[in-house]
């Protein structure tokens, strides 16, 4: 049986110092040496962890930790993620690991483009602000600490293919289900001020954002992803160039050691890694910018239909959306407990949510926190009372502050983007 405390530890160990991890586990100090062999205490250490021999132990990569320790993040520091892919790492979060108000750094779901880049040194790291500015600029992370204001903000990320497990027929992508959400504490500069200070010229129109991520083909030519906003967007007050998450450097998974966080918005306008941002005088047509890439139908279709290109529209805010964190799905509670969760939407507010025990014939207001800050997503709660012995569903629905209300389903379309269905958890009441 695996050693719990063994694999843990390691997994702590190369998130919080990876080159003391490979020490330990491999022996070596060097990262020149890609693909050295295990030694001694290393292999007998990664051994004991995954409960069993490796015969093929020398042929493991410098750095590696095997899927058996990581469940879900083979970079290892992410406790109870679901890995949907690992080339490049995508992982998401099960509802009932999302019921903290800020999501810690261990449980917040990971979606790569491409593979990390080889070098991710704060103290080396560079951010170029170009294009159609007065005055480029060349910052280091501590020139951002330095020249602008600090701030701290609960911001909410949200994939925009959140839910695409759900669709029928299928949705080509990463199949999330309920878990490409997070709400963690940033820590960084307003993406505003550092504008500001470039000089924003009259014809600027988007932003293009640029990552040190490497392709998959491994073509330095290549971009993984590379996305943008209208400038009227990106001169929002809660927008980060963010340095920190909850209160410590950023997770290597989670864009180390710079990154945008641009709440409200698909995830994929949050450029990890950070290298640059261009000033653009037309919509950027940077890589997944163009064709279906986080794009939707102007007009409602009928599943499995072939849609021009022309008639995609690019998505910006994200719709109103709630989660059930407790009672997981499957619990057995008996037959009085809290009911709780998230709900957020773009950039408006919630108003309500509703949770329903009678599959939606009835319904009943849920207590709704203010967000901590602009683009927080908001805790909600109520108690609930089962009349009887049985199996119960709890539905929630969120209601923003344009009246907009979470539907029970949503239209298809071709890539599975913004399911925002009604979240139901089914119950086993003792």
């Amino acid at each position: 049986m695996t050693d719990q405390k063994t694999t843990d530890d390691l997994r702590r160990l190369l998130a919080e110092d990876p080159e003391a991890a490979d020490l330990a586990l491999f022996g070596r100090v060097s990262h020149a040496d890609r693909r050295g062999f295990l030694r001694g205490a290393g292999l007998a250490a990664m051994s004991t962890a995954v409960g069993m021999a490796i015969p093929y132990h020398r042929n493991i990569p410098q750095g590696f930790i095997p899927a058996a320790m990581a469940q879900g993040d083979p970079l290892a520091g992410k406790l109870g993620l679901i890995l949907l892919s690992d080339r490049p790492v995508n992982a998401e979060t099960p509802p009932e690991l999302l019921d903290d108000d800020i999501t810690p750094t261990d449980r917040h779901f990971i979606r790569n483009n491409g593979l990390l880049p080889d070098d991710m040194d704060p103290e080396t790291w560079t951010l170029t602000i170009d294009g159609f500015v007065d005055t480029p600029l060349e910052l280091s992370i501590a020139d951002l600490r330095e020249q602008f204001e600090v701030v701290s903000l609960a911001l909410t990320l949200e994939c925009g293919g959140n839910g695409r497990a759900f669709f029928d027929p299928p949705a080509s992508g990463n199949q999330w289900t309920w878990g490409a959400v997070g709400c963690a504490e940033w820590t960084g500069v307003r993406l505003r001020e550092v504008l500001d200070k470039a000089g924003v010229q009259a014809n600027v129109v988007y932003t293009g954002h640029h990552g040190a991520d490497t392709h998959l083909s491994g073509d330095p030519g290549k971009e993984p992803i590379s996305r943008g906003m209208p400038i009227a967007k990106a001169m929002t007050d809660n927008i980060l160039i963010a340095f920190a998450m909850n209160g410590a450097d950023l997770h290597p998974m989670n864009g180390a050691p710079l990154r945008l966080v641009v709440p409200g918005w698909p995830g994929s306008c949050s450029q990890k890694w950070l290298t640059r941002i261009e000033l653009r005088d037309q919509v950027h047509d940077g890589e997944k910018m163009g064709g279906d890439s986080y794009r939707v139908p102007a007009h409602p279709v009928a599943p499995g239909t072939e849609v021009p290109a022309e008639e995609f529209e690019i998505i910006e805010r994200m719709p109103v959306k709630s989660v059930i964190t407790f009672p997981a799905n499957g619990a057995a509670p008996v037959t009085e407990t809290e009911v709780r969760g998230h709900a957020w939407s773009g950039d408006r507010t919630i108003e309500a949510v509703d949770i329903s025990t009678d599959f939606g014939a009835t319904w009943m207001a849920a207590e709704v926190d203010p967000p901590l800050n602009d683009g927080a997503w908001q805790n909600w709660r109520a108690s609930v009372v089962f009349p009887r012995p049985g199996y119960y569903e709890v539905w929630a629905r969120a209601r923003d502050s344009e009246g907009v209300m979470q539907p029970f389903a949503i239209d298809w379309n071709p890539k599975g983007y913004l399911n925002n269905a009604m979240h139901r958890v089914g119950l086993q009441v003792a």
